[in-house]
Order: C-alpha cells, then structure tokens, then sequence
C-alpha cells in the first residue's frame, strides 16, 4: 500500500490511497459531505438513529470524516474508529488535524481484531466502510462477520456499511444474504440509478435486529440533495432470490467488485 496522497480545493481535502480517493474532508466545515455515499450515512444517522449523545465504531478510518461530522452534529459521543494503517492514520492527524475537545479514539487494528475485543452492546451505531485495493475485504461480508456486529450492538443499534457494487447488484444482495441472519431487518440506501442497476457505484447497507422505519427513510431520502431511494428487504429478494450468503464457515467469500478507473465514481 502506497503513502496517501492530499488533495487540496480550498479548505477540501481529498486522501487518496493507490489512486483511489478515500475521504474528503473540509477542514472548515465538518458537516460538509462530499461524497455522496458519506452523505448517505449521515442522512440513515439523522433519520434512524437516537438523538443525542451516540456510542459510535468505525471499522475503516481513512480521513476520518463521518467521525468528524459526528462529533459535528453530536458533540461529545465516543468514538472508536479501528483503522489497520497506522501510517495512514498519521498522515491524516498531521495533515488534517481533529477538532479540539473530541472523542474519537483510533485504534491500529483491522475490522475483525477490534470487533472482536468490543464488549457485547457496546455500540449504538456501527459504520462499516473499510476497503483493501478499492474493494470490501472479503472478510467483511460473511454470516460471521454480521454475527460479531449483532452481538456489539446495543437494543435498537443500528449497522451502517458501505457496500460498492456494479449493475445487477449481484454481490450486495449476497451481503444482504449474510446480514438478514443476524440481522434480520434491511434495507439499502444509494442514488437511483446505481439501485436501478444502472451503473457501478456505492449502497448504504442499513441492518438491525430492531425493525427499521422504511416509511420515514423513504421520506428522508425524498428530500435529499441528491436522487436518493430505498431498496427494501423484500426488494432485494425480489430481485436476487437465489441470493447465497457468504460464509467463512462454507469457504464462499468474495471482495467487493473492482471499481471502475478513477473518474468521480464515489464523488458527487
């Protein structure tokens, strides 16, 4: 893996790691998001999760951004992001350096050394957006990964993961497959055309063992800047329903499909 590169825009700065932009981050405005799955996340946080003060796991950290507009808009919530690249990490501390008084503890281990050592219930919310090469490490995609993540969570937490796929949405719906067992209330979240299966791009996977509040994330997603829609459970069955879950247990696990050439696919 290569030394991160920053780009800068003004007061924007865009990390890329092997030619493939990971965060944006606006150094004067954290509530700023420029990615558009980034603006997905937020927009499932707000609509879904408890007001306040959240208990927040990152499991991929890059520049730290949706850590950065938590702390933003939910001032004082402790947060464990776990990032395996320390020298990526530091790179981002000096370069982009976290806000004064925050709560964010960046531990250097991969997704599932650090899930492993949470206590049960001791997330409100878990985001998942850790990629390897411009892919979802296959690893964290099984049953037994979304199993670890059920037991951190606390009654009525909420799972958040960046899932990136191309047209027929085959690989989310075997994702979907894997995190109904444990997880048996979903949904997807992402711009229509990329939900339509009309181009590569990224989907919010929203999982819980509570049920989930279709009607008023269809309503969110309306009014959102972007043309956003929902992919319910039974959509996904509907379209995929020989979708097979991966498991680490059946030896069938596969990283995310190779994203496209660098030209603005995950950006807005």
């Amino acid at each position: 893996m290569g030394a991160p590169e920053f780009e800068r825009e003004g007061s924007l700065v865009t990390v890329v790691l092997d030619g493939q932009p990971q965060s944006a981050v606006d150094l004067d405005d954290p509530e700023r998001l420029d990615f558009e799955y980034v603006q997905h996340l937020a927009l499932c946080i707000d609509t879904l999760a408890p007001r306040g003060v959240l208990r927040v796991t990152h499991v991929g950290g890059a520049g730290l951004t949706l850590a950065r507009w938590v702390q933003a808009t939910r001032p004082g919530s402790p947060q464990v992001v776990l990032e395996p690249d320390a020298a990526l990490t530091e790179a981002v501390r000096r370069e982009l350096p976290l806000p004064r008084g925050h709560r964010i503890r960046v531990r250097p281990v991969d997704g599932l050394t650090g899930v492993a050592q949470l206590r049960d219930g001791s997330a409100d919310l878990v985001v998942v957006d850790a990629y390897a090469g411009g892919r979802v490490p296959p690893e964290l995609s099984t049953v037994e990964w979304f199993t670890e993540l059920a037991r951190v969570l606390a009654p009525g937490g909420l799972v958040l993961a960046n899932v990136a796929d191309e047209p027929g949405l085959r690989y989310a719906a075997r994702v979907a497959a894997a995190a109904r067992v444990a997880l048996p209330h979903l949904a997807f979240v992402g711009l229509h055309e990329v939900l339509k299966g009309k181009r590569f791009g990224n989907l919010v996977l929203v999982a819980s063992t509570s049920p989930i509040d279709l009607w008023t994330l269809r309503r969110a997603t309306a009014s959102a800047a972007l043309p956003t829609g929902v992919l319910s459970r039974d959509d996904v069955d509907r379209r995929r329903p020989d979708a097979r879950p991966f498991s680490e247990a059946a030896g069938d696990t596969a990283a995310s499909p190779q994203p496209p050439e660098r030209g603005g696919w995950r950006r807005r």
